[in-house]
C-alpha cells in the first residue's frame, strides 16, 4: 500500500513537472501569432501577442520551481527551452518590428535589427547576467519593451536609432536593471506597481497612442501614470547601480 502511494505521488510529480515544461513551450504560440500580425502590418496586435508571451514567461519560472522540474524531469532542461523562447519573443520579433515598421531611418532598418539580435546573444550567453541579489547586470535584452515604448510614445526614427545603439551598448556595461519579480528590495511596492504598469501598457496599446479620450480615463492621464511607474523602475535600477559604484 505504501509503495503504491509512493508510485502515485511520483507520477503526479512527474506530470506536474512536464506540465510546467509544456506551459513554457506554449509561449511559441503567441510568438507565432505576433509574427503573423507583424507580417500583416498590424503593429498593435503584434505587441499584444508579445504581451501574452511575456505573461507566460513571468509565470513559468515560479511554476517550474514550485513543482521542482529539475528533480522530476532531470533529462529535460527547461532553462534552455525558456531561453530559446525568450530570444524569439524578447529579441527576434522586436527586431523584426524595427525593420518591418521602419522605426529607424532608412537604410538602417536591417542593420538596427541585426544589432539588436547580435548584442542580445551576449546577454543570453552571459552566465553572470543575474547578480546574487537577482538584478540583471547589463541591459537584459528587453527589446519587446523597447518597441512597446516606441509604439506608445510615437518617438521619431532618429531618436529610436540612438536609443537602440545606446541600449545595445549597455548590454556590456555592469549597470543594474531590476527584475520586478525576483528582487527582494522594495518588493512590497514593486509588485503592485508592476501590476499597475502592466495594466497601463494593456490600456495604452489596446486604445492606441495619441491624445484621444476613452470611455474610462483620458489616455494622457493613463500615459502619465504609466511613465511615473516606469521612472520608479529606472530610479531603483540606478540607485542599486550607484551603490555598487560607491563600493
Amino acid at each position: 500500500m505504501q509503495d503504491r502511494k509512493i508510485q502515485e505521488t511520483t507520477k503526479q510529480n512527474r506530470f506536474a513537472a512536464r506540465f510546467a515544461h509544456w506551459f513554457t513551450a506554449s509561449g511559441v504560440i503567441p510568438a507565432l501569432l505576433s509574427i503573423d500580425a507583424v507580417m500583416r502590418d498590424d503593429f498593435r496586435m503584434g505587441l499584444i501577442w508579445l504581451g501574452v508571451a511575456m505573461i507566460i514567461d513571468g509565470l513559468d519560472g515560479p511554476l517550474a520551481r514550485k513543482v521542482d522540474v529539475f528533480t522530476h524531469t532531470p533529462r529535460f532542461d527547461g532553462a534552455v527551452l525558456d531561453f530559446v523562447i525568450d530570444y524569439l519573443t524578447y529579441t527576434v520579433i522586436p527586431a523584426l518590428m524595427v525593420a518591418r515598421f521602419a522605426l529607424v531611418p532608412e537604410p538602417f532598418e536591417l542593420p538596427a535589427a541585426a544589432f539588436i539580435m547580435a548584442t542580445s546573444l551576449y546577454c543570453f550567453g552571459n552566465k553572470d547576467m543575474k547578480t546574487a541579489d537577482n538584478y540583471f547586470q547589463g541591459f537584459p535584452a528587453l527589446w519587446n519593451l523597447v518597441v512597446l515604448y516606441i509604439y506608445v510614445l510615437g518617438t521619431g526614427a532618429l531618436f529610436n536609432l540612438a536609443l537602440i545603439l545606446a541600449l545595445g551598448a549597455l548590454t556590456f556595461v555592469p549597470l543594474k536593471f531590476i527584475h520586478p519579480f525576483r528582487v527582494r528590495e522594495w518588493r512590497a511596492l514593486t509588485l503592485p506597481l508592476t501590476a499597475l504598469w502592466a495594466a497601463g501598457a494593456v490600456f495604452l496599446v489596446w486604445f492606441g497612442n495619441g491624445p484621444a479620450p476613452t470611455p474610462l480615463l483620458p489616455e494622457s492621464a493613463v500615459l502619465g501614470l504609466w511613465l511615473l511607474v516606469s521612472l520608479y523602475f529606472a530610479g531603483l535600477s540606478l540607485w542599486r547601480s550607484a551603490l555598487d559604484w560607491r563600493r
